[in-house]
């Protein structure tokens, strides 16, 4: 078990005057089966009160409105989280007992369907399926298939953008942790395993040493139903371990935003985000 410290800067620059915001932010962590938050706070500026609740996936939503004219917007969450890994453990279910399982509950059905962002590639439903016809059980065709992924795409920061679909990414055989989560969310739905997306924190480096700050970035993955949730992460074909700190989940990255808004004011501004994760334990 490790336990890690997280402070995540991001905001806006605006080229003037913004009279009014209106936010939400996805970037504290909550507690599960596999990780404990110790403590979390969201520090925002220009100061406000924050409306704070949990969305329909269960994540941790800070909705807030800054109503006087302002030309940058500073949100730092901070949070403390002890984790474990929970390493994957595959169940001899069939296909036809997941088919019915998953029919059983909106959780699962909702996470077959495809999303504009998950809608895979017609090479990648093809590789599913023949990926899928070489197990008798839907867990082990699902690691094989996100492995499988992860192998055919190579990580390269900058070459999409936020609002990339699978499809493109696939085309480009490159793209980031989302698009890699995005193809792999495709192909496991088109074979009939419900899948979501997963956002958190990776922390970058095994080896830190207790108390040495590391620059991160935010990470997403996969989880899949096989009459329980397992996590996977395609990109650095890993299962999810004590480096991995859990943020939201839902259907692709739109449900998980770190931060989503409105504003009145100038037509141009510009993200800025800074991650420091350090191990503490």
């Amino acid at each position: 078990m490790k336990r890690l410290r997280i402070e995540h800067a991001t905001g806006f620059r605006y080229l003037g005057d913004v009279t009014a915001s209106y936010n939400e932010a996805r970037m504290l962590p909550g507690t599960t089966d596999s990780q404990f938050v110790l403590s979390s706070s969201l520090d925002i500026h220009p100061s406000t009160s924050v409306n704070a609740y949990v969305d329909y996936f269960g994540t941790r939503v800070s909705s807030f409105d800054v109503l006087q004219p302002h030309t940058e917007l500073n949100i730092t969450a901070r949070s403390l989280v002890e984790v474990r890994p929970r390493p994957i453990e595959h169940a001899d279910i069939s296909w036809d007992r997941l088919a019915t399982e998953a029919s059983r509950t909106i959780e699962t059905v909702e996470q077959l369907v495809q999303t504009p962002r998950t809608l895979p590639h017609p090479e990648v439903v093809e590789l599913a399926k023949t990926i899928a016809s070489r197990h008798d059980h839907p867990s082990r065709a699902a690691h094989d298939i996100s492995t499988t992924i992860g192998d055919a795409v190579e990580y390269v920061h900058g070459f999409t953008g936020v609002h990339s679909t699978a499809h493109e990414a696939w085309d480009a055989r490159k793209g980031v942790c989302q698009d890699i989560a995005h193809i792999t969310l495709g192909a496991l739905r088109s074979v009939g395993i419900p899948a979501r997306y997963v956002s958190g924190y990776l922390h970058p480096r095994a080896s830190a040493g207790v108390g040495e700050a590391v620059t991160g970035e935010s990470h997403a993955w996969v989880e899949w139903f096989s009459g329980d949730w397992w996590g996977f992460d395609p990109t650095n074909n890993a299962e999810i371990g004590d480096r991995h700190v859990l943020v939201g989940r839902g259907r692709d990255y739109n449900d998980v935003p770190p931060l989503r808004g409105v504003y009145a004011g100038p037509f141009k501004s510009e993200l800025f985000v800074k991650v420091t994760i350090t191990r503490e334990a």
